[in-house]
């Protein structure tokens, strides 16, 4: 089968004739329709991402893809359209834990099916699975421009919460205006804290940024507020003050979503499945940006290192 390959770290990747892969036990193989691109597989490519396979491999978290051979123990029927979480999806067949599979409705097309698990699946379970957010609360969601900061904006609506968003400049915060937040701040030009003790205090933080950001933030928030660090796009890294944690009964969990694909798949299953409920109901659609062919997949990763991307970028492995 053809995949695009990383044969070094540090190379872009090419396209090579590869051994079909067999599924094991519990595992399904998928022939691929089409693959989501994720900042997390630029960082594959440096070898900076905390989870880098060893060479030679191919990077693609998430997948549409045909159920065309079964490993043992697997009740899915071959022919069955599915999207899966897995590794390797840049590729023509790819092998996927069945509990990680969710069967896909005719009415969701194989572009949205991979665009949408890893993003939107991270603020779900994030909000739901491990923050555990109830209507009503306030929700403030830090990089809320950005790719999961503006599905955390969506899904935070959709789960009756008051929204936050905190991003850089006018043009930014105005996307998240459109994905309905009810609160917008600018921290180049506004004190974070104040603005958000001033709304009330958060009683979540969703936090991809870190940094001063975070810091502000944690000293917005109610007591009994859960924070969830996701990552750290500013770059810094921040320390967690004990004291100000015990004095206001925070809790600060943590969360790395690509964790549950080894110790507990069903968990982001479940999260699809509501995903695509959404969907259906018209309440959640991925915004698409661009789709490319296999052979052009380092473009496809080059639209994301450079920020060229306005939504997802899907590449189309088959048809």
């Amino acid at each position: 089968m053809k995949a695009m390959v990383v044969a070094e770290i540090g190379s872009a990747m090419q396209m090579q004739d590869v051994a079909l892969p067999q599924p094991g036990p519990g595992q399904v193989r998928l022939k691929v329709q089409t693959c989501g691109i994720n900042f997390a597989d630029t960082l594959m490519l440096k070898g900076k991402y905390q989870e880098t396979p060893d060479v030679p491999f191919s990077p693609g978290l998430e997948v549409c893809g045909i159920v065309d051979a079964l490993g043992d123990g697997v009740d899915l029927a071959l022919g069955t359209r599915v999207a899966a979480l897995t590794s390797g999806g840049l590729a023509e067949a790819v092998l996927a834990d069945a509990r990680a599979c969710v069967a896909l409705p005719d009415s969701m097309s194989d572009v949205d099916a991979a665009a949408m698990p890893v993003a939107y699946g991270t603020s779900h379970v994030a909000l739901d699975y491990k923050a555990q957010m109830q209507p009503g609360e306030r929700l403030l969601v830090l990089g809320a421009a950005g790719g999961v900061g503006l599905t955390a904006v969506e899904i935070g609506k959709l789960m009756g919460a008051e929204v936050i968003a905190c991003a850089r400049g006018a043009e930014r915060l105005e996307v998240a205006r459109s994905k309905g937040a009810d609160h917008l701040i600018d921290p180049q030009t506004t004190d974070l804290r104040l603005a958000v003790k001033e709304l009330g205090g958060a009683d979540v933080v969703y936090d991809p940024v870190g940094g001063e950001q975070w810091k502000a933030a944690l000293r917005a928030c109610n007591p009994e507020a859960r924070l969830l660090p996701l990552g750290f796009a500013s770059g810094e890294i921040p320390q967690i003050p004990a004291n100000i944690v015990m004095v206001k009964n925070l809790t600060v969990i943590g969360f790395y979503w690509g964790g549950y694909m080894k110790f507990k798949p069903e968990v982001l299953a479940d999260s699809f499945r509501q995903l695509i409920a959404w969907f259906e109901q018209g309440k959640l659609k991925a915004h698409v940006s661009h789709v490319l062919p296999l052979e052009q997949a380092n473009e496809a990763l080059d639209l994301l290192r450079e920020r060229k991307a306005t939504g997802k970028v899907v590449v189309r492995v088959s048809e």
